[in-house]
């Protein structure tokens, strides 16, 4: 399994690091900064759980307002027709559909915090399909992949990261992270399509990419040639939506006579168990990439990408410091948000790596922590082919990301 190998893999290269660092450079310290990086990530995993908590309560009481009260039964059936073909696997008006497609939403206005209890959720009630319980099913796999490359429309969380960093235009990076998330996301879909041998070219899948496609060519347009909304839609827009579907959900649950507060109690009860369950995969994940980066692994592998960058005449290397960002993210989003306010403190938040940085945390999903904490909740140890498909979405998403800010940015 890919995971496994690269978590082994991650502690072997720290060991063989620092033990050249200390034989032959007479390094003493870097042990002892590995052993503290142990054990402060496993302190971090157990903190960030701890935080996860309130959000999963919230998120898993309004799930259970929204499929209690029908919202979630009339959002199935809208995207029915098009996850009946990607999905054959789920019954038709299962409310699994319903959770997935509140989980895409919430990844698409970028709030990560309300779309990890969704798709808890979501995952949950697949495992409910699954006729091997220990192996990723198909259905599983395909939803994962599309979580991981992360659709974002409307990038909320990074643009307060950068209005807060003193960024003079925080919206200018709202076109390529939107380009970025979409390139990504057909990467995912295409790899698991192929070999889930789904045919993309059937009417209804084009149907439904082909209006989603012109719904993100008509917004990039409308910021294009009215740039001076871009804030309002960035901003306003998403959190406004996401409000929205909370009171929506409300209202149809008093409509259909569901005592609201006890319904949202009852859901929310549930997000306490599922954050005890997801410790040891959180401590798992960031504990080996503590250790690669305190044995100085890390910093020696993009040491090697910048030297490598010069012999083939690169000019601009000022990408090469925004890529611990993209490395980070499949592993951790708050290890990745740290890398990308390091590069805002060192480069600038509206230098070309400080908007590449941006574009990386924005477009791309933290693809090894999602499949930890989601197939960890359900107990699934066999995942298959899920993380190769998920970091085939992310690669495609890195090498968009560098293009694309390329192009709508100058690299100095």
């Amino acid at each position: 399994m890919l995971l496994n190998r690269l978590w082994i893999g991650l502690f072997v290269v720290a060991f063989i690091t620092a033990s050249i660092k200390l034989l032959g450079f007479g390094d003493t310290q870097v042990f002892k900064s590995i052993v503290d990086a142990m054990f402060d990530s496993s302190k971090t995993a157990f903190e960030l759980a701890l935080f996860l908590t309130g959000a999963l309560c919230l998120w898993m009481g309004v799930m259970q307002i929204g499929e209690k009260g029908g919202a979630l039964h009339y959002l199935t059936r809208a995207v029915s027709p098009l996850f009946e073909k990607l999905f054959p696997e789920i019954p038709k008006n299962h409310p699994a559909v319903g959770a997935m497609m509140m989980n895409f939403s919430a990844n698409m206005l970028g709030l990560d915090n309300a779309a990890t209890p969704l798709g808890l959720k979501a995952m949950n009630q697949l495992q409910e399909l699954n006729p091997e319980k220990e192996k990723a099913s198909n259905a599983q796999i395909m939803f994962l992949v599309l979580n991981t490359s992360g659709l974002t429309i409307i990038p909320v969380s990074i643009l307060a990261y950068r209005m807060a960093a003193g960024s003079e235009s925080p919206a200018d990076v709202f076109l390529p992270i939107l380009l970025t998330t979409f390139f990504s996301s057909m990467g995912g879909l295409l790899f698991v399509s192929i070999r889930q041998k789904i045919n993309l070219l059937h009417p209804v899948i084009l149907a439904y990419l082909g209006t989603t496609t012109v719904v993100v060519g008509s917004l990039i347009a409308t910021v294009i040639y009215f740039p001076e909304y871009t804030e309002v839609i960035s901003n306003v827009g998403g959190n406004v939506l996401l409000f929205g579907i909370v009171t929506t959900f409300i209202l149809l649950a008093v409509r259909s006579k569901i005592n609201v507060y006890e319904t949202f109690i009852d859901g929310a009860k549930g997000g306490f168990d599922v954050a005890i369950k997801i410790i040891p995969f959180l401590v798992a994940i960031l504990v080996a990439v503590a250790v690669f980066r305190a044995s100085g692994a890390m910093e020696l592998l993009f040491s090697g990408i910048r030297e490598a960058a010069i012999f083939m005449g690169v000019k601009c290397l000022a990408f090469v410091d925004a890529l611990p960002t993209a490395f980070m993210k499949p592993f951790s989003g708050t290890a990745a948000r740290g890398m990308m306010m390091d590069v805002y403190a060192n480069s600038g938040v509206d230098s070309f790596a400080g908007r590449l940085a941006s574009v990386f945390q924005g477009s791309t999903e933290t693809t090894f922590y999602v499949l930890s904490v989601y197939f960890g909740s359900v107990g699934i140890k066999n995942t298959r082919y899920a993380a190769g498909a998920g970091l085939f979405a992310d690669f495609t998403g890195i090498i968009a990301a560098i293009l694309l800010t390329s192009i709508f940015f100058t690299c100095l």
